[in-house]
């Protein structure tokens, strides 16, 4: 939709407002328009600064989102669905749209000196950016967080985004469908493709992986982040020289996401066991480090420079992972 600043500056060419403040219509003129002036009109083309803008964000923005990252390695490439057994990742979903929305800077925790008294997991959070990002679930969760008046911590919105509470008039603030929702959406980035599978008694619609590349490349990722031997979690060549904003903590909260939905272990199958032994290690070294503000690795500080407040939220979501029961 063109913003209002937008209409005016094309009403301008053909209209001339009069000193009442209406709009008075140009006569015409009974000498036609020569070709040249014809052309330089038809040159004045209005353009939306906020597309330009959105434009500047998307180009440091990753294809994939964490939560996608997240689905990705759960999905059985051929078979196209999660594992019936998986209880932990709809619940590590939500939190990833918290972590992903801090990502965007579109959340961060409330500026309170008070609130360091507080775990983690217990301090408010507010929208400091309304400006919808283009992903419907994290523009959903975006427009609950911002038009809510009563402040909540980020353990109290996972919970209320997964359905885990007994007050029925928070009830709304439940996220439906989100791993159906990120399949349709991954379908649309050509990543997957739509199936329907008979189970039985059932047809249910599954997405196998279409583009291998993808998927490869967020196990690449995975995979050279755990079985590094630098301590902590320093950032590869390719991190360094990303254009992706937050890319070496992305891709620590990606494996923490994946170690705590349970789905880690399928980015790993293609490692010795000495190696797998190796990364379990690295990840829940990873979870120790990152689960707490300020990080106890220094290896991401240079990219949270005067974003501590949103990157609160990263630490606070991974707190919220390490209480969940199948980690500890």
């Amino acid at each position: 939709m063109a913003s209002t600043g937008g209409l005016s500056r094309r009403r301008g060419a053909g209209g001339a407002a009069t000193e009442d403040g209406g709009i008075g219509s140009t006569q015409s003129s009974s000498a036609p328009l020569s070709a040249g002036s014809r052309r330089n009109t038809d040159s004045k083309v209005a353009s939306d600064p906020r597309d330009l803008q959105m434009e500047d964000e998307n180009k440091t923005q990753p294809k994939l989102t964490l939560m996608e990252e997240v689905l990705l390695l759960g999905l059985k490439d051929k078979q196209g669905y999660l594992s019936f057994w998986n209880d932990n990742i709809s619940y590590t979903l939500r939190g990833c749209i918290l972590m992903e929305l801090a990502f965007r800077n579109r959340i961060a925790m409330v500026k309170d000196p008070n609130r360091r008294k507080y775990p983690l997991a217990d301090r408010y959070i507010e929208a400091i950016s309304e400006k919808l990002t283009g992903e419907v679930l994290l523009d959903e969760a975006l427009k609950m967080i911002s038009s809510t008046q009563e402040k909540m911590s980020v353990g109290q919105w996972i919970d209320l985004m997964s359905g885990e509470t007994w007050n029925v008039m928070k009830i709304g603030f439940q996220l439906k469908q989100v791993r159906e929702r990120l399949a349709k959406g991954l379908v649309d980035k050509g990543v997957l493709r739509t199936e329907k599978r008979n189970f039985l008694i059932f047809d249910m619609a599954t997405h196998p992986v279409t583009d291998s590349a993808v998927k490869e490349e967020v196990v690449k990722r995975a995979c050279t982040t755990l079985i590094s031997r630098s301590t902590g979690s320093s950032p590869t060549l390719a991190e360094k020289n990303s254009p992706i904003q937050y890319q070496q903590l992305r891709t620590v909260a990606m494996v923490c996401a994946a170690y705590a939905a349970n789905v880690l272990e399928n980015a790993l199958m293609y490692l010795n066991h000495e190696m797998r032994e190796r990364a379990f290690n690295k990840v829940e070294e990873l979870l120790g480090d990152y689960s707490e503000y300020p990080f106890a690795s220094n290896a991401s500080k240079d990219e949270i420079v005067g974003r501590d407040l949103q990157m609160e939220i990263v630490a606070a979501v991974l707190n919220v992972f390490t209480k969940m029961d199948s980690i500890l």
